[in-house]
């Protein structure tokens, strides 16, 4: 398949995304910042960066029935300029309850963003290349962390933390326009593409949806047992990742005061969880072994964690924080094949759904924990021993539907047999 949308479609839907992102845990290297103007303790500075997540559960799933029944492109575009003024409002906030309201919003904008890029994604590319689109689009998450800890740090050096957050959410509603003049909803849309490429295409994307199984929708996913699994493991990863993604900078500024260097010693960690997320996601699709492939990641992760709380030395803390950001990062390409290959074909749809949606909540778990555990204890010790137990978790959940994993495959093979 010719090369053209790929370099229309992935950098520009890339670019949407990491700019949501960076919106989204910018909070975490503004946070010293933060707490001392607002005068507020790591329990509410946790409720800060995590009350993203109940709001971006709330969209989740009219988010994709929009892009699926009205159009991707339009409803992207729509929550884009919403998540922009939500984000550029976050630096006229006054207290503390209204930067909580703020994040709130900002993420009921965000949260339809994910599941609209994958209906998107199903109207532009075949079963075949999906993976690898997914995989390009979603390398932009430890890519914005990496830009995001630098810039901000730069920016704070010549403002303030508020002036820093309009700032930072000026481009999506740039971006917003872009997008809409370069993305089209279908390739029978699509000017710039050569006729026989479209006519390929369309036939190809024709023959897969004639045989794509009718979906069984939310009420059979609610019920089953498997999907819940998911969830959960899910739902413990994402308390861990996003506790470690939003206090990590926090951590990393007991190191220095200069708010310059702070930033690029946090884009550390998140570097080398790119290289490790790619190297993750080939070595897994080379092997085609995904349980092994999320599950060592983060046990890894959760042992380095623990590891470093009997640390001292800055350079040991900087190298196990890396060693941690590869394993909490590198599950993201594996993870999405494993519900395919334990759910039903008709219900997989609205698992996926339900992971990100009910799962994501976890993102407001791990940072107000943490913030808790900081205030009652006084330092980070305990926060993550608990963002470490609950990556541990995940990963035992994992190893557990692995073994769904093996029955399904032992069962076709009986029923070839039998056939």
């Amino acid at each position: 398949m010719g090369a053209s949308k790929w370099l229309r479609i992935i950098p520009v839907a890339f670019i949407m995304y990491m700019l949501a992102y960076i919106d989204r845990i910018n909070v975490g290297i503004l946070m010293p910042y933060i707490q001392e103007d607002l005068k507020i303790n790591a329990s509410a500075a946790g409720d800060i960066a995590g009350i993203f997540f109940v709001g971006y559960l709330i969209f989740q799933i009219p988010g994709g029935i929009l892009a699926a029944k009205w159009s991707a492109k339009k409803t992207i575009f729509i929550l884009m300029l919403l998540w922009g003024i939500c984000a550029t409002a976050a630096g006229f906030v006054q207290t503390e309850g209204q930067l909580k309201v703020i994040r709130f919003a900002l993420g009921v904008a965000e949260g339809g963003v994910w599941p609209a890029v994958l209906v998107l994604l199903a109207n532009w590319f075949t079963t075949k290349e999906r993976a690898r689109a997914n995989a390009f689009w979603m390398a932009c998450l430890p890519v914005s962390a990496m830009l995001m800890a630098p810039l901000s740090g730069f920016l704070l050096k010549l403002f303030d933390w508020k002036t820093v957050l309009i700032i930072q959410g000026i481009p999506p509603i740039i971006w917003a326009f872009v997008w809409y003049a370069m993305i089209k909803d279908k390739p029978s849309e699509a000017r710039w593409m050569k006729q026989e490429e479209k006519e390929r295409l369309l036939t190809e994307l024709a023959a897969e949806q004639n045989k794509t199984v009718q979906s069984e929708g939310y009420i059979a996913a609610f019920k089953n047992k498997t999907v819940w699994g998911l969830v959960i493991m899910y739902f413990l990863w994402m308390t861990g990742f996003y506790g470690y993604t939003l206090w990590v900078p926090s951590v990393v500024g007991t190191f220095t005061k200069n708010p310059v260097t702070l930033g690029w010693l946090t884009a550390i960690p998140f570097t080398c969880a790119l290289i490790g997320m790619l190297m993750n996601s080939y070595w897994s699709d080379k092997r085609m072994n995904r349980v092994q492939h999320v599950a060592i990641p983060l046990v890894i992760a959760s042992i380095s964690m623990i590891i470093g709380q009997f640390v001292t030395l800055p350079v040991l803390q900087m190298v196990l924080l890396s060693i941690t950001a590869i394993g909490v990062y590198a599950p993201y390409g594996p993870l999405w094949a494993i519900p395919t290959a334990i759910i039903p074909a008709g219900v997989v749809g609205a698992a996926l759904g339900l992971q990100n949606a009910i799962g994501n909540l976890g993102g407001y778990n791990g940072p107000k924990f943490f913030g808790v555990l900081k205030d009652m204890t006084g330092n980070y010790h305990a926060g993550f021993y608990f963002l470490a137990t609950a990556l541990f978790l995940a990963a035992i959940m994992t190893f557990i539907l692995g073994r769904l994993i093996r029955s399904n495959e032992e069962s076709r093979l009986n029923q070839l047999i039998e056939k």
